[in-house]
Parts: structure tokens; C-alpha cells; sequence
């Protein structure tokens, strides 16, 4: 699908520049925000979860870390979000939409890790292989819905086929933990300690969210090396 107007580069030219692009896909319009790193060496692809956007604090972390230690950041809207229906469709649906905006992504010639929050996580994990993605970052896995544990989707998180990254809440009702399978070696998995499926944290948490955040992009950060060999 082709690729529409891109908004002229916010900020100087020593500063990561931030460009949004609209992308057709079969299911609507999808946008990516791209996080712009000087002299870029990877690209981190990630969308959303089906019960909010981009403006996930997660998501606004990696974007405002990742560009200044050489990695480009670009946030994907799925069409639905951009549309604004407050309910996100089936996941082959969302499927549709990623892989239609893949191509807008390759044209950065980098190597692409796709990731994604909660619903973007297994999004990221079903298509990475089809896709040549050379790794998943898999943010707020929920590996099951909460109080339903029997029904658990390990096996859509096993099959990713590259080094993946899990970053899970220890608290997250979707899936703590200590809930995930034995992981292979090529997946590891990083908790942030009294998070919930957002990475909110409790007031008696011993951390607080700079902290947790921090925890986050510095787990990122460390993996991208390994993963990207």
C-alpha cells in the first residue's frame, strides 16, 4: 500500500527528528510517528495495545531514548485507533494492518525489531517471521486474559522464531511473571516489579514510575546488542 504526505521534520538538526506518515492499508489509514535517530543503526517498529495508543508511557520512553543512543523509533497507529472506533478489532484484522504498513517501515533501510504493547505484542510475534523482523520486543505480553490462565497463548509468544524481549509487570493480570513458560534461549524475559498491565505502580511500591520506566528503556537498550548480533 502506498504511503501519503510526511509531515515536515520537528526539532534541530542535533536533536532526534519526529515525522508522522500516513500508510493505507485493507483495513483504513494506519499512522506511524517516526522517532528519527542521526545516523541511525536499527529501527524499533512498535504499535499499541487494543485498549489505548502510542501515548503509552512505555511507548513515549523507548521514543524519547532509544533515537539518542542510534536506534530510530517508529510508533504505529492501527486503523482503528486512527479512525477513532474505541474497540480494536479481530487479531487477523490487526495482522492486515501491520503487515501492510511493513513496507513504509523497510524503506528506513535498517534492521527493523518489531514490538508492540499487549495486543502490538502478539501482533509482533505472529508476523515476525513472515515479515523478517530480526527481533520482538514484547511489552505487557498478556499471555492469558485475567482469571482465565488455562487459556494461555505461549505458544503464539514461542513461535516468534528470533531473540525476543519480554518486559512483563509483576503484577499484570494478564500474565506475571512467573506464569510464562521455561523460555528458550533466545527469549528473555525482564520484570518491573510491582507493575500492572500498563506499568502503573501501587503507592507502596518501591520504586516509582521514572524509576520503572528506567528499568524498561535500560532493559531495552542492554537486549538490542544481543538481539541484533
Amino acid at each position: 500500500m502506498a504511503a501519503k504526505k510526511t509531515d515536515e521534520p520537528q526539532g534541530t538538526t542535533d536533536e532526534p527528528q519526529v515525522t508522522t506518515e500516513m500508510v493505507a492499508t485493507p483495513a483504513g489509514d494506519a499512522r506511524i510517528t517516526w522517532h528519527h535517530a542521526p545516523g541511525a543503526h536499527a529501527l524499533l517498529a512498535a504499535s499499541h495495545g487494543a485498549g489505548g495508543g502510542i501515548e503509552a508511557r512505555d511507548l513515549r520512553a523507548l521514543a524519547g531514548a532509544l533515537p539518542g543512543l542510534g536506534v530510530s523509533v517508529a510508533l504505529v497507529e492501527q486503523p482503528w485507533r486512527v479512525a477513532g472506533k474505541k474497540i480494536a478489532p479481530a487479531p487477523s484484522t490487526l495482522d492486515t494492518g501491520w503487515r501492510a504498513v511493513w513496507p513504509a517501515l523497510e524503506k528506513a533501510g535498517l534492521p527493523i525489531v518489531a514490538g508492540g504493547r499487549s495486543a502490538g505484542a502478539r501482533v509482533a510475534c505472529r508476523t515476525a517471521t513472515e515479515l523478517g523482523a530480526k527481533a520482538v520486543l514484547a511489552l505487557s505480553f498478556p499471555l492469558h486474559t485475567p482469571g482465565k490462565p488455562e487459556r494461555s497463548r505461549a505458544e503464539e509468544l514461542l513461535a516468534t522464531g528470533v531473540p525476543t524481549l519480554i518486559v512483563q509487570g509483576g503484577r499484570d493480570p494478564f500474565g506475571r511473571p512467573e506464569e510464562f513458560p521455561e523460555l528458550p534461549a533466545a527469549m528473555e524475559l525482564v520484570e518491573v516489579p510491582y507493575g500492572d498491565h500498563v506499568f502503573g505502580l501501587p503507592k507502596s511500591a518501591d520504586l516509582d514510575e521514572p524509576a520503572a520506566l528506567a528499568l524498561i528503556t535500560g532493559a531495552v537498550t542492554d537486549w538490542l546488542p544481543r538481539a541484533l548480533g
